[in-house]
């Protein structure tokens, strides 16, 4: 498997800017007393989470990615893609898990299924 067979989501790099920005906000705030530089590593968290966190999905499966861990599944445990009613994209496994798919949105999943190779059926 190659890198270029993969497809990547990841979260809105906005997200990555704000956090930027309230680090920057917070920098006065925590210079003032040695015990206020905990208010930094929030905007931090924050920025490694837009920066790592999302799905990657290949011929093999998917790959969750979250600030501090990962999850594979293996397309053979998927059995249902789809969108919920906030607009996310999750998978039923085949124990009946459901999994919400980090930065993936109910419109992408065309471009998930094409990842896994196989052709998008419409269940009617």
């Amino acid at each position: 498997m190659s890198r270029a067979d993969t497809v990547h989501f990841r979260h809105n790099q906005a997200i990555l800017v704000a956090a930027i920005v309230a680090f920057i906000g917070a920098l006065p705030l925590a210079s003032a007393r040695w015990w206020l530089l905990w208010v930094l590593l929030v905007p931090l968290a924050v920025a490694l989470w837009a920066w790592w966190g999302g799905t990657d999905a290949d011929p093999d499966g998917l790959r969750l990615r979250a600030l501090l861990g990962q999850r594979r599944i293996a397309w053979r445990r998927v059995t249902e893609l789809a969108g919920d009613n906030r607009g996310r994209a999750v998978a039923r496994l085949d124990d009946g898990e459901v999994v919400v798919l980090p930065a993936v949105r109910a419109a992408d999943l065309p471009r998930l299924v094409s990842a896994s190779g196989q052709e998008l059926t419409d269940a009617e």
